[in-house]
């Protein structure tokens, strides 16, 4: 199976993108084994940390370095990512020199209550994360507007376009991982 380290750009309790990243593990089914880093345990970035660092800390580079890919699931504040999910992906490429994301095959996806979604998000996150040498899925792109129900209670996707949307991003998604590990050995 297929190993995936999914970083949500929200820790609040009801995000939509939570709810959309445990809907998208529901349609997955087996052939991805999602591991769900935990961002809001993190300390704040500082260097100085690195003499003793923290066990968030460790444990989100050895989720990342033990992933066969990463998905990242953000939502869209001030036309951004969230601090957050920022603070997580400067840890990971750190210390100089032992960045966990080094050709790591990642995507992105995204949803809001808003028409846009989370285009320029997502925009700013490709921009950091090509910087870093993660190896990024460009298509298909998920800018979703999420509506309140679209995704059921029991997390199965009720809304047929976002179903065919998002089973056509995680066959783009399992293709991609693919063609990485040929890429890179």
């Amino acid at each position: 199976m297929t190993a995936i380290a999914v970083f949500v750009g929200s820790i609040r309790k009801q995000s939509i993108n939570q709810r959309l990243a445990r809907a998208v593990e529901a349609l997955a089914g087996k052939r991805f084994e999602f591991s769900y880093v935990d961002i809001g345990g993190l300390p704040h970035y500082n260097e100085d940390l690195w003499s003793d660092p923290p066990e968030s800390v460790q444990t989100l580079k050895r989720t990342i370095e033990a992933s066969d890919g990463v998905l990242f699931v953000t939502p869209e504040y001030n036309r951004s990512i969230p601090g957050i999910l920022k603070n997580a992906i400067d840890w990971g490429s750190r210390p100089t020199g032992k960045s966990s994301w080094i050709g790591k095959p990642s995507a992105i996806m995204g949803a809001s209550p808003g028409a846009v979604g989370t285009a320029v998000a997502q925009s700013h996150l490709r921009n950091t994360l090509l910087v870093l040498d993660v190896v990024l899925m460009g298509q298909p792109e998920a800018y979703l507007q999420l509506k309140p129900d679209a995704i059921a209670d029991d997390l199965t996707i009720a809304d047929d376009h976002l179903r065919i949307l998002l089973e056509r991003q995680l066959d783009a998604f399992e293709a991609w991982i693919g063609r990485v590990r040929r890429w890179h050995g």
